[in-house]
């Protein structure tokens, strides 16, 4: 971070220094992560860009070879998880089409390879369509099924994500794990949750696959943040980094401790510095924003946002970073009415509770109290419990002068303050 003026400098060290909290808070040290933050080379990218340029070069010889079209969009596919680079998975996405094209969508393989491409863009309900056609064809059937409750449950089709949990229940299986996993945490049994995807880690361990062991270490680390478990958060973000010293997603999560839980501003801005040169995803740009909100350096907050801004405006992102678009304009004077728009747009394509949240939202920045409160009512109270809907619904209530069910969600929003961040407690203290 580049600060111009000395004195800019000065406020914003005493700023950083006053929002520190006292020692007994303390869970990370720098000593565990520093190596991971000084990575100058990415392995496991070399790798893959090696294996892209050889089924490149395989296609250049033999044109007519169809199946490496597929390979392409894999590496494309696993060069955009590590970079966050969109254009290659704009790349599979269109090997992908070729290959699909070529086979008269007639494999349920490469029909699968498609609709994870495309569920990598939100596009959820172009994702059910080819898996539909999948199911149909009946290949490895089972791989189909598994994923038709992933995009069910993205689309907040709960029956639909229970029937086909229920036609692979395997309580020995990695791939029914995680979903009943996610399934679980998504009805607001995160103690459910947490024990099927520890379960999926030792079945991870023991087939010695490290890259389903790191993404399982990520994901239990989010699950130990939403129930209070900080210190088991962060030692599964460090295992994660072992496995993978360039996992952007854990130093993230390790700066959301360093931020929220210690409420160290400086030190999560220099973990963010080394993810956003490694990482291009816009949405680390608003994460710097908000500590930097946090710590009352608006210039620099601003700068990050329109960082992000100009990422998100290539509109090969689709419809990725809407929910980010709509909680960003709903607080731009000149923007509501957009935020409004995008998440109307949402609704229609993902008719979610977390869809009507940014719903009601939009219409609450817009000043109409009573439609925000309409539509939480119906489609939000008691169908999600995502902290950032509850206190969405709080605003909301107060606004229609609910007083009483605004407290109703005080103490669940008070144990939600470091999922939510330092931002939003003394709002909530106020309720």
């Amino acid at each position: 971070m580049k600060y111009f003026q000395l004195i800019l400098l000065f406020v914003t060290f005493s700023i950083a220094t006053s929002c520190n909290t006292s020692t007994d808070k303390q869970i990370t040290n720098t000593k565990d992560y520093n190596e991971f933050l000084e990575v100058s080379e990415n392995a496991s990218l070399e790798n893959i860009q090696l294996d892209y340029n050889f089924w490149e070069q395989k296609l250049e010889k033999t044109p007519d070879q169809h199946p490496y079209y597929a390979k392409l969009a894999a590496a494309n596919n696993t060069i955009f998880k590590l970079t966050g680079e969109i254009a290659s998975l704009k790349k599979a996405e269109k090997n992908l089409v070729l290959v699909n094209e070529k086979t008269n969508y007639n494999s349920a393989s490469y029909l699968r390879s498609l609709a994870r491409n495309y569920i990598s863009q939100h596009r959820f309900k172009q994702a059910l369509a080819l898996l539909k056609k999948a199911e149909i064809n009946g290949e490895n059937l089972q791989q189909t099924q598994f994923m038709l409750i992933d995009v069910n449950l993205e689309l907040g089709n709960l029956e639909e994500t229970e029937k086909y949990l229920s036609k692979v229940k395997n309580f020995k299986s990695f791939d029914y794990l995680i979903r009943v996993s996610k399934y679980n945490d998504h009805i607001g049994n995160l103690d459910k949750a947490i024990q099927y995807l520890e379960a999926s880690l030792k079945i991870a361990k023991s087939s010695n696959n490290k890259v389903l062991e790191q993404w399982n270490y990520t994901n239990l680390a989010d699950y130990y943040g939403h129930a209070g478990r900080i210190k088991d958060s962060y030692s599964a973000y460090l295992k994660a980094l072992k496995l993978n010293p360039n996992d952007s997603y854990a130093k993230k999560g390790i700066a959301w401790i360093v931020y929220s839980y210690e409420r160290n501003p400086t030190e999560a801005l220099r973990i963010l510095e080394t993810v956003t040169k490694e990482n291009k995803a816009p949405d680390y740009h608003l994460l710097k924003a908000d500590i930097l909100d946090f710590m009352g350096n608006s210039q620099e907050k601003e700068r990050e946002i329109e960082k992000y801004l100009a990422k998100a405006s290539d509109t090969n992102y689709g419809v990725m970073y809407h929910k980010y678009d709509v909680l960003l304009y709903a607080d731009i004077a000149d923007k509501k009415t957009k935020a409004l728009e995008i998440a109307m747009q949402e609704v229609s394509e993902r008719p979610t509770a977390q869809s009507y949240d940014l719903l009601a939202w939009s219409y609450f920045k817009n000043g109409q109290n009573k439609k925000a409160l309409e539509i939480a009512e119906s489609h939000v109270i008691n169908k999600t419990f995502e902290p950032e809907a509850l206190l969405h619904t709080a605003y909301i209530l107060k606004a229609n002068d609910k007083k009483d069910a605004a407290i109703l969600l005080k103490k669940e929003l008070t144990e939600s303050v470091y999922e939510l961040g330092p931002l939003v407690e003394d709002y909530i203290k106020k309720i």
